[in-house]
């Protein structure tokens, strides 16, 4: 451990040689127990000691993560799908059907829909995917599959694009509501959440980083947009969350949260999940849109 710098007052005052002593110190692998004792034999208060090491250590964390933030090279934003919303109209008719604007956030890109399906099309959904439901699964990151995974506690199933009148008939809807292609969508899938049952925050988008995610992007490249859409309203809980901006969208048959995501970063501050549902039950249907076509 070489020499440190000693205090020259009554009031120990950390100068920014004692922060470069200390910062030396740790470069060279010494415990911190050692460091503050070593401090504490040259004269220096262990109150002051501790709080010096303390304060250094973090403040050089804090500029390495601000450094390594700054060379970080952000994937390229693409287009994404976006709702008509110049002049922030109060509502959105598409195929004759008047969608409500209840809110409309620019970053990240998010909009609840009121509306957007009717009593009826909630209950037939509900209905068609009843006979079908499994244990949820989710993206195998590492092989492009799919997989049971304990973040995600629902039963689900997935619906052919276009697999009868009324999937077609909400599929147009979405095409036009959000202005992306038709053949750009996946399938609905369906989802039920019993009390209890959770989606733990997630990105929606597949991350580049995980070996599986070049053979998912062979069916369309990357998701850029996400629409859930409420099939009943729970008794209590299951609201669509997003941590990163604290925003909590409640769970209301027939209304809708749209958001989209113009790279696979979590700049897009998309994280977002299903909250618990903690009485009743939980339906959603969920439409995912890809960069292309998706087959």
């Amino acid at each position: 451990m070489s020499r440190m710098p000693t205090s020259r007052s009554e009031t120990q005052t950390v100068t920014d040689d004692l922060r470069r002593w200390i910062l030396a110190q740790a470069e060279a692998g010494c415990q911190p127990e050692d460091v503050v004792a070593a401090m504490v034999r040259s004269g220096w208060d262990e109150e002051v000691a501790l709080d010096a090491l303390e304060t250094t250590l973090r403040e050089r964390l804090a500029a390495v993560a601000a450094s390594a933030a700054a060379k970080e090279v952000l994937p390229r934003g693409v287009p994404v799908p976006e709702p008509s919303l110049a002049g922030s109209p109060p509502a959105l008719v598409v195929g004759g059907h008047a969608v409500r604007v209840l809110m409309s956030l620019k970053n990240p890109r998010i909009v609840v829909f009121g509306g957007l399906l009717s009593d009826d099309e909630c209950d037939a959904l509900v209905a068609l995917a009843q006979p079908r439901l499994m244990r949820s699964e989710t993206v195998d990151n590492s092989t492009g599959g799919s997989e049971v995974n304990a973040a995600r506690t629902s039963d689900g199933m997935f619906f052919e694009r276009g697999e009868t009148a009324l999937i077609d008939r909400i599929e147009q809807r979405i095409a036009a509501l959000v202005n992306w292609p038709l053949e750009n969508g996946e399938g609905l899938q369906i989802l039920h959440y019993r009390p209890g049952a959770e989606y733990r925050p997630h990105h929606d988008y597949f991350d580049p980083t995980h070996p599986g995610t070049a053979t998912i992007l062979k069916r369309g490249g990357q998701r850029v947009g996400t629409l859930v859409m409420y099939l009943n309203t729970p008794l209590r809980g299951g609201a669509t969350t997003f941590p990163d901006i604290t925003l909590e969208v409640a769970p209301i048959k027939g209304n809708a949260v749209f958001f989209s995501y113009d790279r696979p970063h979590a700049v897009t501050r998309t994280l977002h999940g299903g909250a618990p549902v903690v009485e009743g039950e939980k339906w959603v249907a969920t439409k995912w849109l890809r960069e292309g076509e998706f087959v």
